[in-house]
């Protein structure tokens, strides 16, 4: 058998009136011997058999037959045509008609030798050396095989150089068949991948009197034609991944971020339920997050400093009060008030908010590793708070949002959301970024990028204030000074917020003047409520210059509302003193107690 991979190989016969019955026997039992030394099959070499005398006649094309058994009752059945010798016609044919690709040969980039045996017995009737030529130049490899009384000078011109290796003349159709023996030698040649360096990274296949190099699976052929690279099958982005695409040679697979696993669809990913494992020891409610849990409390309980139980509290920070500015706690339930010159809404919990003037605000959030995921999410909570004090629209305030670590992240721009609702929809699917502080680096990016036009905020000559709010829980790992100081000059209103281990000087630096005003403190994250308190009067600019209704102090309705402000004033005082009695009457009780002790062990 031929080794060489696989061939098209099309028979081209005389089948003429000189070529006598008994001749022509001689010639299918040549056919049948060259292709039984063949590894025929679709994917193997293919075989096609045309025979011509005043006409061509397609006895089956490359793509008919796949077995041997099927191609020798073919030819068996074949009736000669018994006329003229047209040479030159058949060539033409074997051209344009059995080596196309609707017949069955291999596409030309496929490096499959196309190669035409044609087999006569006498000199051509036609021209063959122009039909010829353009034969071999559309890649077809032509062997000249002549019989007893074929013409030399015809064979030559339609063979492939080297006509020494493509020129054969038998002297007589009874030595054909052992002819057939010696050219199933030339044919299958040798094995050009072992004669020679071949060069190919992967493999070698060897072709008659040449060579080509293949890949292994899930790579590709290089311009060099014979090294090989990976198939990246992610670049095309038709994966479906939803996290991560891992390119593995030729293939494939999804792989999800940290804190997710693979669903039975190998593409989509779930968060993992930590909370399911049954060893959060959250006193009441345990809540998962990428990479872990926190625990929660439920409404009237404060988590406490282990991170896992609940005490009771006062009413105001045990439930979900709404109250806008403030709660006030009172025996057995709460009420809402607001800061002065602003009126409790008819809901009982709303104030007047800042509608008349407009912000750009961007708010500067510290997401490194020491705020912990629990408390990130309280920062989001704090920021949400803040954006519920404003009236958000394209004309209105506009809101953006900054995340710094070791690294600068913009979450959203000043231009990107245009409703309170869609700017807290977005900052709660901010993820955490954990690593370092860098503050100075954080407050270089407000200036230059947040606060730009590209981003969305409005020309200096329309006088919109431009504040700033940075969030920190530590102290900064770069120079603040700098970018704080450019920050005011360049006219933002800068105000700092600092929790837990936050440096108070680094907090002033940032802050403008006054800075009592514009700085803030709270030891833990769970006490932040108050600073959004503080910052409601501050950040809410002066009402517009529209025109105002001017009242009299002396009208019914505006004495009715000062007696109502009054009278609220005097309750909270009032409370507050109870409270500082009864903590008084504890303090001393404390200490008489402590009191007796000492005189007893005297």
């Amino acid at each position: 058998k031929c080794r060489t991979g696989p061939l098209d190989i099309v028979f081209v016969i005389d089948s003429s009136r000189s070529v006598r019955p008994f001749e022509f026997e001689t010639m299918r039992q040549f056919m049948m011997d060259i292709i039984g030394s063949l590894d025929v099959g679709p994917n193997a070499t293919r075989v096609g058999v045309i025979q011509y005398s005043s006409q061509v006649q397609n006895i089956f094309s490359l793509k008919t037959f796949f077995t041997q058994a099927d191609m020798e009752k073919a030819i068996n059945s074949i009736v000669p045509l018994a006329q003229g010798t047209m040479t030159g016609l058949a060539i033409q044919y074997a051209m344009n008609v059995a080596f196309t690709t609707q017949e069955g040969a291999r596409p030309l980039h496929k490096k499959i030798p196309r190669i035409a045996i044609i087999v006569t017995d006498g000199r051509p009737q036609d021209r063959v050396t122009e039909v010829a030529t353009q034969a071999r130049n559309a890649g077809i490899e032509i062997y000249a095989v002549g019989i007893q009384r074929a013409d030399m000078n015809s064979l030559r011109a339609m063979a492939s150089p080297p006509l020494e290796e493509h020129v054969f003349l038998v002297e007589s159709f009874e030595l054909i068949q052992q002819f057939g023996k010696q050219f199933q030698d030339k044919l299958c040649g040798v094995d050009t991948c072992m004669e020679q360096e071949h060069g190919c990274q992967h493999s070698c296949v060897s072709t008659p009197g040449s060579f080509y190099c293949e890949c292994n699976p899930g790579y590709r052929l290089n311009v060099d034609r014979k090294t090989c690279s990976p198939v990246d099958a992610c670049a095309d982005g038709r994966h479906g991944c939803q996290h991560q695409c891992i390119s593995t040679r030729g293939s494939y697979s999804c792989r999800c971020r940290a804190g997710y696993y693979l669903n039975e669809d190998k593409r989509s990913c779930t968060m993992i339920d930590y909370c399911s494992f049954g060893n959060h020891s959250c006193q009441h409610e345990c809540v998962s997050i990428p990479n872990g849990h926190y625990c929660r409390c439920r409404s009237g309980f404060t988590l406490q400093p282990d991170s896992r139980s609940c005490r009771a509290t006062d009413l105001c920070n045990g439930v979900d009060h709404g109250c806008e500015f403030k709660c006030v706690s009172t025996e057995g339930s709460y009420r809402c008030v607001c800061p002065e010159g602003q009126q409790l809404q008819a809901d009982g919990k709303a104030c007047s908010k800042c509608g008349a003037g407009h912000v750009d605000l961007v708010m500067v959030i510290d997401g490194s590793k020491s705020v912990r995921p629990q408390n990130f999410e309280l920062v989001k909570q704090f920021v949400n708070r803040i954006v519920d004090l404003l009236e958000v629209s394209p004309h209105g305030t506009r809101v953006g949002l900054v995340q710094y670590s070791s690294r600068v992240r913009t979450e959203f721009p000043l231009n990107k959301y245009h409703s309170a609702d869609e700017i807290k929809k977005a900052v709660m699917e901010v993820e955490y970024m954990e690593k370092g502080t860098m503050t100075g680096l954080a407050l270089k990016h407000m200036v230059e990028h947040s606060f730009s036009e590209l981003e969305g905020a409005r020309p200096l000559s329309h006088s919109v204030p431009r504040i700033g709010l940075v969030f920190t829980d530590g102290r900064s790992q770069d120079d603040i000074s700098e970018w704080a100081r450019r920050a005011k000059e360049s006219g933002i209103i800068m105000f700092a917020v600092g929790v837990g281990k936050a440096v108070e000087e680094e907090l002033k630096a940032i802050a403008s003047e006054p800075v009592e005003q514009h700085f803030s403190y709270s030891a833990d994250f769970t006490t932040m409520t108050h600073l959004v308190e503080n910052f409601k009067l501050n950040i809410c600019p002066e009402e517009g210059k529209g025109e105002m209704e001017i009242r009299s102090p002396c009208e019914c309705e505006a004495l009715v509302q000062f007696q109502t402000n009054t009278v609220a004033i005097l309750q909270s005082l009032t409370e507050k003193n109870i409270l500082w009695a009864r903590l008084l009457a504890q303090m001393t009780a404390r200490l008489e107690d402590l009191e007796k002790q000492i005189a007893n062990k005297k």
